[in-house]
Formats: structure tokens, C-alpha cells, sequence
């Protein structure tokens, strides 16, 4: 099942309390949970120089981001907002993988300000936009033709990220000529990948091409950077990303390299699905029970508001669970349902025509693997509010860890006081 055993056992018959106090709807994540997917991870590279750095795009939750400090992983930042999170919580220097796209002078004068992070620069003209260089410089790489795409990313040769192979050495150049002395190299061209092998390639392509740089340019590389994109067990049916065995592969790529090279570059992950995305889910309300040409569930949150995903992607599937208001699974008299919200809007559908259990308004719908992207996606359209965050404390507490927007949150952004531009 998408959400593990160990959580619905904790969660489920605890939820008519957490609901009676808290109301719903909310995400509500597992921090044991969390925890020993960082252990896990730790163990399974313990041979191999490594280091995640948790993307916080998946989940920009300060109570999240202070996991991962406790597990002594770094954050890859994508935009000065994460930026700033990231430093509120205590990580700074080389804890912070900063990876922007179509960057300006200003986010890189901000980057590399208050402690500095390592620049990961996605494009060869940006160079002369870092200012204060620094010793350690990533490049993102794209490998076009040389790879190919996958559903969710895309192919190479039309993505907006990374330099071209025939720019990689120019860049290292251009950036030795600058002062750099330490070198790291940066990829990511899978989503939500579920063959292990396809990232195991994407080992071999940055040491084949750590190694064409080295030799051309006789320097050494500190790290190579596989970035995110490993799957998660979404559907029942799916079968998990096997992370020891990609474990296993790394290690052996690695100690080939080393033979050749005498050295070994650091392994940095950005896993940011994998590590929180199965730890979360969403609780609702089953406010109305529909019949029209279809049948229908409506529930007390949009998905806009609290996980876009099933009405941006068309093959997005999370699990669905509905229980009684005691906290009891629901079984019996399954029909196809969409399950819907309150959305002016035909794609607010959390799930359609899933084959569900009979519902009845009070019940509550448990939506499985929320804890990545689902939240962080979220807006207001129609003027909706985003739901409180909680968390499932290790030692059986719940806390708040994000509460819900109020209307001041959303009409705040129009009280001002204004200023006329006269052009003539």
C-alpha cells in the first residue's frame, strides 16, 4: 500500500481526536517516518562519501527542514524564498546547494551573501553574473541527445536547465580563469523514476564526463550531483525504486573510477519525493454524497488549495482511503466516484472514477503520499485557503507545524498604500 503500515497504525485510530481539535482538512506528516528514511539512507551509502541535500521544494516546512538538519543532510535551494528558509534554520555555507534557473545578478549577490552556499550555475553566460566568486563552483549539465527523457521531465534536448556538452569545458575553464580551485558537476533529468537503473546511468554519465574534464583540464572534482527525481509508490500495483540496489551499482561505478583516477568524488543526492512524499497525507471531511451522470464525494478543501496534483498532472494518482467518523476503515458498496471540491473549476478532482467504498457526509477521506509537492503546489484560486500542516511526533504528540490561511492572509497583498505613476 502507498502509505506504510508503521503510520496508518499510529494515525488512524487517533485521527477522530486530532479532528475534534484541530478540525480539517490538513496534511498531517509522520516524523518517525521521516526520520528512518534518513537513516536508511545513511546506512545504505555508509561506504560511499555521501551527503543528501533535501530539496526544499518538495516540502518548504521549517519543522520539515529541521529533520533534515537533525539528520545532518544539507538543502538544495532553488529560489531566494528557500534560500531565506534555509538560513532560518540553521543551515548555511556549503549545507546549501543553491541550483536557480534563469538567475539574475541580484538572487546570485543574494546566494552567495551571509555564509555563501555553492553555486550550482545552470547556464554558461551566467558566470559573469556571480560576482563574488567563490573557490567551490558546480555547473548543471545537460546531456541533450545523449540521454533520454522520461514521462514526467521531459527529454533532454528540450529542457531549460543545464549547460550543453560541448560547453562544459569552456565553463570550467572560464571559472578556473575566475579563481575557482574546487569543482562539483550537477544533473537532473529524471521525475518521479521508479527503475533504479535509469539513475545508475546518470552515475556513470557524470563520471564519464568528470572524467573528460579532469583529463582536459587537469583538475580534480570534490562531488557529482544525481540530484532528485527517484519515485515513489504511489498506486498499489507500482513496484518501489530499488535504493539498494542502486546502491550497490553507485559503489561499484565509484571504486572503477577510483581505480582509474586515484580518487573518489563525494555522491550528493537531492532526494526530496523519497524522503518526505510517503510520509504525508491529506484528511478531509466528506461533506456531500452527489449523484449525477457520475457519482460524486465532495469534501471540505480544493484541489488547488491543498494538492494541485491530480488537476495538473492527468496520470497523477494518489490513494484514497475513506474511514467512519470513529476512525474505521469504510468497506462496502464500492462504486466509481470522482472525489471532488469546492472549486468553480471541473478539474477539482482529487481522484475520478476510482472505485471506492459506499461514503456518508461526516466520514472522513484520507488522500495517501502528500508529504512531497502536494502542499508546496498549493495557491487560492477562486480565493480558497491553503489547510494547517501537522506533524505526528515520534513520541505520539501532534503539532501544529504550519497553520491555515485566514482571509487576512489573502486580502493582505491589498491594503497598501499605493503609488501613481504620471506619465504625463
Amino acid at each position: 500500500m502507498p502509505m506504510s503500515p508503521a503510520f496508518e497504525n499510529r494515525l488512524f485510530p487517533a485521527l477522530p481526536r486530532i479532528i475534534e481539535h484541530f478540525g480539517t482538512p490538513f496534511h498531517i506528516l509522520d516524523e518517525k517516518g521521516i526520520l528512518e528514511t534518513g537513516d536508511y539512507l545513511k546506512n545504505l551509502f555508509r561506504e560511499l562519501p555521501f551527503q543528501q541535500y533535501y530539496a526544499v521544494k518538495a516540502l518548504p516546512t521549517p519543522a520539515v527542514l529541521r529533520l533534515m538538519k537533525r539528520l545532518g543532510f544539507g538543502l538544495d535551494c532553488s529560489s531566494p524564498s528557500e534560500l531565506i528558509l534555509a538560513r532560518q534554520n540553521g543551515f548555511c555555507g556549503e549545507e546549501i546547494m543553491f541550483s536557480s534557473n534563469n538567475t539574475t545578478r541580484e538572487t546570485f549577490a543574494m546566494a552567495m551573501a551571509d555564509g555563501g552556499c555553492i553555486p550550482n550555475i545552470d547556464d554558461i553566460t551566467m558566470i559573469d553574473k556571480v560576482e563574488k566568486f567563490p573557490e567551490m563552483i558546480c555547473f548543471r549539465y545537460n546531456p541533450g541527445e545523449r540521454r533520454p527523457g522520461t514521462q514526467f521531465i521531459g527529454i533532454p534536448v528540450e529542457a531549460k536547465y543545464g549547460l550543453r556538452h560541448d560547453q562544459i569545458i569552456p565553463a570550467y575553464r572560464q571559472v578556473i580563469a575566475r579563481g575557482a580551485k574546487r569543482f562539483g558537476i550537477h544533473t537532473m533529468i529524471i521525475s518521479n523514476e521508479r527503475n533504479y537503473k535509469f539513475m545508475v546511468e546518470t552515475v556513470k554519465m557524470l563520471l564519464d564526463v568528470v572524467a573528460e574534464v579532469s583529463q582536459a583540464l587537469k583538475i580534480r572534482f570534490e562531488f557529482i550531483n544525481i540530484s532528485g527525481g527517484v519515485g515513489i509508490v504511489y498506486r498499489p500495483e507500482d513496484k518501489p525504486f530499488d535504493m539498494p540496489a542502486f546502491a550497490t551499482k553507485t559503489k561499484t561505478l565509484m571504486t572503477e573510477f577510483h581505480r582509474s583516477f586515484d580518487y573518489t568524488p563525494r555522491l550528493f543526492t537531492e532526494f526530496g519525493r523519497y524522503m518526505t512524499g510517503p510520509h504525508g497525507v491529506l484528511v478531509a471531511t466528506v461533506t456531500n454524497r452527489m449523484s449525477k451522470y457520475r457519482e460524486y464525494i465532495g469534501v471540505d478543501t480544493a484541489t488547488m488549495t491543498a494538492n494541485p496534483r491530480p488537476a495538473i498532472y492527468e496520470s497523477a494518482y494518489h490513494h484514497i482511503t475513506i474511514l467512519d467518523p470513529q476512525g474505521r476503515p469504510r468497506r462496502g458498496g464500492e462504486k466509481l466516484m470522482d472525489v471532488v471540491g469546492p472549486l468553480c473549476e471541473n478539474s477539482d478532482k482529487f481522484a475520478k472514477q476510482r472505485l471506492l467504498p459506499e461514503s456518508r457526509e461526516g466520514d472522513i477521506l484520507v488522500q495517501h503520499d502528500t508529504g512531497a509537492h502536494s502542499p508546496a503546489m498549493a495557491g487560492n484560486y477562486n480565493g480558497w485557503l491553503r489547510p494547517r500542516q501537522l506533524m505526528l511526533k515520534a513520541d505520539g504528540r501532534v503539532a501544529l507545524i504550519k497553520r491555515a490561511e485566514t482571509l487576512d492572509d489573502l486580502f493582505a497583498t491589498y491594503r497598501f498604500r499605493g503609488k501613481t505613476l504620471k506619465l504625463k
